[in-house]
Parts: structure tokens; C-alpha cells; sequence
């Protein structure tokens, strides 16, 4: 049970960091002090320091061209393309803005975990996160649909999938007072284990890294132990026992070097899920309109960039993985058959969690798709 105190100790650990983060943006001396006063004070300081961050009065009285740096946080590591995305997009957004606006990224959780980042910017702690869309389907199970196996599995029918959802999701996280920048998929899912998976069987029993609601209910339906583990914990995880196979992405079999502690890559391309760039309204409202109209054309920029990434990323990374010296295969017929099953389980579970609106956003999908040659 966690106690008021311990959970105190939490978030006073939680706000201390950003406040380190902001205090260096505005070249604070004094930070360390504030450290050792009680929790809330250091929170309101912490607002005084995103304040003088958002408007560094400072580097105005000594002539600078005014700015607004925005520290955005991400829980993946600087090697995925998801990275290598925001940077460019961080770029593009302070070139196009005259540095009026300037994103500093934080990779690898090192600011935040991956499951704090809603709130986060949500209470804006941050202006902007990225994260994984299925983390927000506890919330709302609109953001469970890109993560449902075998409904869209492959680029083309996932961007259909994305475009018939985007309205409600945008007006789901307007009434939680943020912004939905873009979103750029990861690769198709794929199965990794120490053994041969050949067909249902093969789950039973096996401990298998969960990292989204969706996840977990799958692991549950294959007879599995779902194991909750985020991706830079993957290699510790397998290390200690703790997990015995996963569904993951090429990109995150690569970062993790999975080929260390598992021999096969079936390739099931299960699905595609997409990692969401949130803006906190207020954040967005208080820019100039120029740096308004920057963040939305490289937001545009690197939404189309970041789907063109992820399908090279597709055929480099699972090349990747057997040049390794992992068995990379297709599935086995049985193997697929009992998948698919499975997947269409799912999608009846949530269509009864959705209701109305989540039939609207499927049929939107189904017209998309029978219009595709």
C-alpha cells in the first residue's frame, strides 16, 4: 500500500527533476537550494522556472533575441527512428520558427518514465511528450484500436486505420486540454522466443513482456503470464528470467539486441502500432503565432517523414536481425490461423468496451480500405 508520505516522496523526487531541467534552462545558480525546501514550495518554484523558460526574461535583459525553449521528454532510446524523427522535427521547428521556439529532447526515460508522461504534460510539467498511443487505452479504448492483432497489418491499412480514428482521438485528448501534433508507426509486430513457436501451443505457460493494455489481454487469451517491461528493460528482463518471449517491433529487436538472450524472429507482422507527439494546449496558446505555424508545419514534416522511416526501418532492422544470426521466418500456417482467431476475439472485446463510437470508427476504416484498388 502506498502511504501519503511515500507518495509525496514520489512526486517531490518527480518535480525536483523537471526543476533541475528548467533551472539549467534558465541558467539558475540557486537550484540546489530550493532542492532541500518541502515539496510545495519546490512546486511552485517549479512553475516560477517554467514560467522564466517559456519567457526567459533573462537572456532579454542581456540583448538575446527572445525564445521559448520547450524540454520534450520520450521514452525511447536516440538510435530508433522515432528519435531520429524528433530531432529532425525539433530542428525543423526552430529554423522555421527563427529559434523563436526551441525543442530540447530528452530520450531513454531519462526525465520521465513512460507511464508518467501522460500526466505530465497533461499538468504541464512538460509542454510536450511523446508516447505510445496504446499507454492512453486504460483511459479511453479509442487508443487500444492501432494496437487490436491482425485488423491492420501493414502501412497502407494502418494509415487508413489512423486517419478514421484521428477525429475522436484529437477531441478525446482536447477535453483533457492537449493537442495532437502527429503520430508515426512503429513496424509490424513480430514474435521473439528462445524456441520455435509453430502454433498456440507454444504460448502456454511462457512468461511474455507486456507493454500496453492490449498486450497483456493477449498474452491472457494465449495462456500466457503477461510481464509488464518497457523497452529499456527489455535486456535486463530476458536476462534475469523475468520474461521468456515477446511481440515487439524489429526496431525495438535491434535496440535491445535481442539476439543476445533469444534465437528466433517469426514474423507475424501482428500489427502496427503508433507512438502519439501531445502538445499541452495552454503551452501551444501562449506562443507567438509564428512559432504556432512552425510547430504545425514540421509537426506536418515529420509525420510524413516518420512513416517513410518506419517502412525502411521495416526491411533494415529485420535484415538486421539475421545478419545477427537470428532465425528469421514467416509463421507457420496453424501458427496464424490460431492468431487471427485470436485477434478477432479481441476486436469483438473492444467493440463492446468502444460502443457507438468505436462502430463509427471502424466503418469509417471498412470504407477506406473497400476503396483501395
Amino acid at each position: 500500500m502506498i502511504t501519503p508520505a511515500v507518495n509525496r516522496q514520489r512526486v517531490n523526487a518527480q518535480v525536483l527533476k523537471v526543476l533541475a531541467v528548467k533551472a539549467k534552462a534558465v541558467k539558475s545558480s540557486s537550484w540546489v537550494k530550493v532542492a532541500a525546501l518541502p515539496g510545495l514550495i519546490a512546486l511552485w518554484l517549479l512553475v516560477g522556472f517554467a514560467a522564466m523558460a517559456a519567457h526567459p526574461l533573462g537572456e532579454q535583459s542581456q540583448g538575446k533575441s527572445p525564445g521559448v525553449r520547450w524540454d520534450m521528454p520520450t521514452p525511447y532510446g536516440d538510435a530508433t527512428h522515432h528519435s531520429r524523427n524528433l530531432r529532425a522535427f525539433a530542428q525543423d521547428v526552430a529554423q522555421t520558427s527563427g529559434n523563436e521556439l526551441q525543442i530540447v529532447l530528452h530520450t531513454g526515460a531519462s526525465l520521465f518514465k513512460h507511464n508518467e508522461l501522460p500526466r505530465a504534460v497533461r499538468s504541464r510539467l512538460v509542454p510536450i511528450v511523446e508516447v505510445f498511443g496504446g499507454l492512453l487505452g486504460n483511459e479511453d479504448p479509442l487508443f487500444k484500436l492501432d494496437n487490436l492483432p491482425f485488423l491492420a497489418t501493414d502501412f497502407d491499412a494502418a494509415h487508413d486505420l489512423y486517419l478514421a480514428s484521428k477525429p475522436e482521438m484529437e477531441a478525446a485528448l482536447a477535453q483533457q486540454g492537449l493537442m495532437l501534433l502527429f503520430s508515426v508507426p512503429w513496424p509490424p509486430q513480430g514474435l521473439y522466443s528462445q524456441q520455435p513457436v509453430n502454433d498456440l501451443a507454444d504460448f502456454k505457460g511462457a512468461r511474455m513482456r507486456a507493454y500496453s493494455p492490449v498486450t497483456s489481454r493477449l498474452a491472457l487469451l494465449l495462456a500466457s503470464q503477461p510481464t509488464t517491461v518497457q523497452t529499456v528493460e527489455i535486456p535486463q528482463a530476458f536476462s534475469t528470467g523475468m520474461i521468456e518471449m515477446m511481440i515487439t517491433s524489429p526496431t525495438t529487436g535491434v535496440s535491445s539486441q535481442s539476439w543476445d538472450y533469444v534465437s528466433h524472429y517469426t514474423d507475424i507482422q501482428a500489427w502496427l502500432p503508433r507512438n502519439l507527439v501531445l502538445v499541452n494546449r495552454q503551452a501551444f496558446e501562449r506562443l507567438s503565432p509564428k512559432a504556432q505555424q512552425a510547430l504545425l508545419a514540421a509537426a506536418a514534416q515529420a509525420e510524413a517523414r516518420g512513416w517513410q522511416w518506419a517502412q525502411q526501418e521495416t526491411l533494415e532492422k529485420t535484415a538486421q536481425l539475421a545478419a545477427q544470426g537470428m532465425q528469421v521466418s514467416p509463421p507457420s500456417p496453424a501458427l496464424m490461423q490460431g492468431l487471427k482467431q485470436t485477434g478477432e476475439v479481441m476486436t469483438l472485446e473492444w467493440l463492446q468496451e468502444a460502443g457507438a463510437r468505436g462502430e463509427a470508427v471502424l466503418e469509417r476504416y471498412r470504407q477506406r480500405r473497400s476503396h483501395q484498388p
